[in-house]
């Protein structure tokens, strides 16, 4: 057996740690304090470019008592997606838990509408203007986006604008989609 009570630990390895440490914490530093600019985000990118709104709609979401998801469209005062119990809407319901946290953390009230925004140059965002927050949906992969895109579609150019009766979408059926259909 070896006896490491002789052996001691690199001190360059000790110093490159705290140097890499302290480089951290300066570049943050300045950054916070205004010395370095801070990294451009996406809607800042998207002004600077001049980005226009392809198409926009605020939604009010809630849950009913069966577990059902109900889209209602604001301006129309309208429902317009009923998304049946069961079906994928995991990451839709995720997201606006996640937003009604934050509004009674900023103590303002849950009820209001978010607003889903595609933009020319395609990405999508959900904002909720009372808290200020903006997400970019395309960094949550194509799935994800596509849950909240879809509510998007009527509304597009050549769309049939609000539904005259809300749209209750199917999930596919395991032939069309065999990875939704477990091990088999």
């Amino acid at each position: 057996m070896t006896d490491f009570t002789n052996e001691r630990f690199p001190t360059s390895a000790l110093y490159a740690a705290g140097a890499l440490i302290a480089i951290a914490v300066i570049t943050v530093g300045s950054i916070r304090a205004g010395v370095l600019p801070a990294p451009e985000t996406a809607p800042e990118s998207r002004v600077r470019r001049h980005v226009a709104v392809a198409t926009t709609r605020d939604f009010r979401f809630e849950d009913r008592a069966d577990g059902a998801l109900l889209v209602t469209d604001v301006a129309a005062n309208k429902l317009v997606f009923i998304f049946q119990p069961g079906t994928n809407t995991g990451f839709i319901r995720g997201v606006m838990r996640g937003m009604m946290r934050e509004r009674r953390l900023h103590e303002v009230p849950r009820s209001g509408a978010v607003t889903v925004t595609q933009w020319e140059d395609g990405a999508l965002t959900l904002e909720d203007k009372t808290t200020g927050r903006i997400l970019e949906l395309g960094s949550f992969g194509q799935t994800n986006r596509a849950a909240f895109a879809q509510l998007l579609v009527p509304y597009q150019k050549g769309g049939s604008g609000v539904p005259a009766e809300p749209i209750i979408p199917v999930m596919p059926d395991a032939s069309s989609a065999p990875f939704l259909s477990g091990p088999g």
